[in-house]
């Protein structure tokens, strides 16, 4: 049904009408379904795009996290690749940077609008639980992020060696993440906390996602022993600023 733009000014209205341009249940539209559709609302700025009928054809969500304070993370969908621009224009900010996580197909659209920096394609593994046999090491503990949900880490000469947790949350998918010292690699550690992260996310009966930087052959291969498989998906997250 088409849309008065004067009614799109509350985000729980914004956050109904985007939905069809989304596939909650697709690991493809994992992350943006999260921050358009679920994040903290005093952290979430989206914004909507009417096509000449009415009709929502293009959303920007811009977000504050706890991961960078002066970079917004910055995702979106367009039915059409010429609303990109005008829809950025629109949400974010001259030259403040941002951290953008975005379709291959609609790179292009982007990096006509945006100042792109530090470009890198993602690959996107999703966990196939029949593959995944939880490792048990007693080195493992559970603590709690600053977030609220759990990490589990292990700690070695009084600090964390590795350390593994969720980037965010949805109702159907969570995002792991693995961080590893330098120092403590080829110990199996990272594979260890990103178990026990996975086997907690099993039980809260979410489904793991893995984004793995393409080339990080570490990465992808704590994602594939653990269980998880290249979807075939892939997603430009970027440094970036508007021109």
């Amino acid at each position: 049904m088409p849309m008065e733009s004067s009614r799109l000014n509350d985000l729980r209205e914004k956050r109904r009408v985007v939905r069809p341009l989304l596939s909650p249940h697709d690991p493809a539209d994992a992350l943006a379904s999260y921050y358009a559709l679920y994040h903290d609302p005093k952290r979430t700025d989206l914004t909507v795009s009417l096509d000449a009928q009415g009709n929502v054809d293009g959303f920007v969500a811009v977000c504050q996290t706890g991961a960078d304070l002066f970079r917004p993370l910055v995702t979106l969908r367009a039915q059409d690749a010429d609303a990109v621009s005008p829809l950025l224009n629109k949400a974010l900010t001259p030259h403040r940077p941002y951290h953008v996580t975005i379709p291959v197909t609609l790179a292009a659209a982007v990096r006509d609008c945006m100042e792109v920096r530090e470009s890198t394609l993602l690959s996107i593994y999703q966990l196939e639980p029949a593959r995944f046999q939880r490792i048990i090491n007693v080195l493992v503990q559970q603590v709690k992020g600053a977030d609220g949900t759990p990490r589990f880490q292990i700690e070695s000469q009084g600090k964390v060696a590795a350390m593994s947790g969720t980037n965010w949350r949805s109702p159907t998918f969570a995002e792991v993440f693995v961080v590893v010292d330098p120092g403590s690699r080829h110990r199996g550690w990272g594979k260890s906390v990103a178990s026990a992260c996975t086997s907690a996310l099993l039980e809260d009966r979410l489904r793991p996602l893995y984004f793995v930087a393409e080339g990080n052959r570490q990465s992808v291969r704590i994602a594939e022993e653990l269980g998880y498989l290249d979807t075939g998906l892939r997603e430009v997250a970027a440094e970036a600023r508007l021109k």
